[in-house]
């Protein structure tokens, strides 16, 4: 018998609310296989600057079959992502809108992130098991989807504002790129950062370090169409084993929370650092106190946090397993155990804090 049965009091209008928000996220996860498709058969690009249209007009604009686009122009407006004009039955992508769905360079964009959690259900066994038997799950374990929808995510936030905002925010970095540095991206992913510092500050020399290979692979792709593949450079290793080449910076982008022994890898920065050289580190925006991240983009990164983060962590060793939301008061911990004496918030962004370190 379900313990419910045996309450005395249930409150209607509690349940009521809770059960539209239940439903409100479950028409949200629908939405996202909408939003993923629209990318992918261009139907928001075909909408973009196009002023009212109607599906056979869509249909035609984007290659597709009249039907499903009808269909799929009804969920969007169900779910106000497109504006709908009743009168003409036509459906409009608002440029507003247009930033966040059409637009692949504006740092809005993110139809690309949904891959994130269709690699979380593709995973979902691998979850399971990581709960029961509490070991990890690497990074390469999972979907592609999910690197590939992670570099998405963070891509055009890092174009907008890692050189613009937050290299000038540490203290002398700027002149010392613009005079020559060697210069480490530890855990770069697919190298966009990398590939973004490398084309700002050609006297410099770039160096990207990760544990995935394929990642290193979609890197080396992204040096080459940008034309910096002769400074930026790309090596399979932990962050804790990298060469000893005196960098004058060394960045974290979204990274150290991921490690399963992130002490270690601060220490090797600090080993590896040159004289008056900085580290950056780039995490995703957290208060110190749980409580005080419950909120939505806390939700979305616990969410991650347990499926990808944690579960990367554990995999590595799992020595000291940070989660995504660790915050900045067990990041300075982190960082003065390893020898840094300096550690300030240099900058911060919805979902990003920027910090400085030195030793």
């Amino acid at each position: 018998m379900s313990n419910l049965n045996t309450l005395t009091t249930i409150d209607a209008a509690k349940l009521d609310a809770f059960v539209n928000r239940a439903v409100g996220d479950l028409a949200s996860a629908y939405g996202g296989v909408m939003v993923s498709l629209g990318h992918k058969l261009g139907l928001y690009k075909a909408l973009a600057g196009a002023g009212p249209l109607n599906a056979t007009e869509l249909a035609a604009r984007s290659g597709c079959a009249e039907r499903y686009v009808r269909e799929w122009l009804n969920a969007q407006a169900a779910a106000g992502y497109l504006d709908f004009h009743a009168i003409s039955a036509t459906y409009e992508l608002s440029p507003e809108h247009a930033m966040v769905l059409a637009d692949e360079d504006s740092p809005a964009f993110l139809p690309p992130a949904w891959n994130v959690p269709a690699s979380m259900w593709f995973d979902e066994d691998k979850a399971l098991a990581a709960f029961r038997t509490g070991r990890g799950v690497a990074w390469g374990e999972h979907d592609s989807r999910m690197s590939c929808g992670s570099a998405a995510f963070y891509r055009n936030g890092y174009r907008a504002s890692l050189v613009p905002q937050w290299l000038p925010a540490l203290d002398g970095v700027v002149a010392q790129l613009q005079a020559g540095v060697e210069v480490a991206d530890i855990g770069c992913g697919h190298g966009h950062s990398t590939v973004l510092m490398a084309k700002a500050f050609p006297e410099s020399r770039f160096h990207g370090f990760d544990a995935h290979a394929a990642s290193l692979d979609a890197a080396r792709r992204n040096a080459e169409e940008a034309g910096v593949a002769a400074r930026a450079s790309f090596e399979q290793t932990d962050a804790a084993n990298y060469a000893n080449r005196q960098y004058g910076l060394i960045c974290f982008f979204d990274c150290l929370h991921d490690l399963g022994d992130p002490e270690a890898a601060a220490r090797h920065a600090a080993e590896t650092l040159a004289p008056g050289g900085t580290v950056m580190l780039v995490e995703p925006f957290a208060h110190d106190h749980a409580e005080d991240n419950f909120n939505t983009v806390g939700r979305l990164y616990y969410a991650a946090s347990t499926t990808i983060c944690c579960a990367h962590a554990i995999a590595e060793g799992g020595r000291l397993v940070l989660g995504a939301q660790a915050g900045e008061a067990r990041l300075a911990k982190v960082f003065r155990k390893a020898g840094f004496t300096h550690f300030r918030r240099a900058a911060e962004t919805p979902f990003n804090l920027i910090f400085e370190a030195r030793r």
